[in-house]
C-alpha cells in the first residue's frame, strides 16, 4: 500500500510527483467541483502585471493570498479562485519605454500612441507561462484556464458599470482636497 520511505529525498524529484499527482487527478477542480451546493467564497486574485519574471515578493504574496481559500475549502465552501492579468499601468509603459529608448512623451508621440499602445498590448503576456509555471510549483491552486485580462472590453465595460451605479446611488462626487 505505502512506498518505502528513501532516508535521502530527491526534493525535484518529489515536488515534480506532487504536482503530477495534483494535475492528473485534477485536485484543485475536484475541490471546488465537489462542493458545487456549498457557500461560496470566491477569491479574485489581484492580478500580477506578467510583463516581468515573478520574485521572492510575489511568491509570498501569492502564499497569503493562499491560505484564506484553502482554510474556507477545509471549512467546507465552495471556493473558485479566479485568475487575473493586470495588463494595464505605468509598469507596462515604462519597460516599453525602456525597449524603445524613449524619455519622453514628445517620443512617443512621435513614435505614434497606437503603436506604443500595440506594443504595450504584445508585452503584458510576455512572461505568462514563467508566472503560470511558479503558480503551479508553489501549490497557490488558481483556475489560470480562465483568467480576467483588464485589456479585456468585458472587464472594462463592468469597472464602468459599477462607477455608474456608484454614480447613481449618489456615492461618488466631485471635491477638492489639499494635500501636502
Amino acid at each position: 500500500m505505502f512506498k518505502p520511505v528513501e532516508s535521502k529525498v530527491n526534493f525535484p524529484e518529489l515536488e515534480k510527483r506532487i504536482l503530477t499527482f495534483w494535475r492528473e487527478r485534477r485536485i484543485f477542480e475536484r475541490s471546488v467541483e465537489e462542493r458545487k451546493e456549498a457557500p461560496l467564497f470566491v477569491l479574485y486574485e489581484g492580478p500580477p502585471t506578467a510583463n516581468a519574471s515573478p520574485g521572492v515578493h510575489h511568491v509570498l504574496s501569492r502564499v497569503f493570498k493562499d491560505v484564506i481559500p484553502r482554510y474556507k475549502t477545509m471549512k467546507g465552501y465552495c471556493t473558485p479562485r479566479k485568475a487575473g492579468w493586470d495588463t494595464h499601468g505605468l509598469p507596462v509603459e515604462l519597460e516599453i519605454e525602456r525597449e524603445l529608448g524613449f524619455s519622453s512623451k514628445a517620443e512617443i508621440e512621435a513614435y505614434g500612441v497606437s503603436q506604443f499602445n500595440a506594443r504595450c498590448r504584445e508585452s503584458v503576456f510576455r512572461y505568462q507561462r514563467e508566472w503560470e509555471e511558479v503558480t503551479e510549483r508553489i501549490g497557490f491552486w488558481l483556475d489560470m484556464e480562465h483568467p480576467y485580462i483588464t485589456l479585456d472590453n468585458s472587464y472594462i465595460e463592468s469597472c464602468w458599470w459599477v462607477i455608474k451605479q456608484l454614480w447613481e446611488k449618489g456615492l461618488i462626487y466631485q471635491g477638492y482636497k489639499v494635500t501636502p
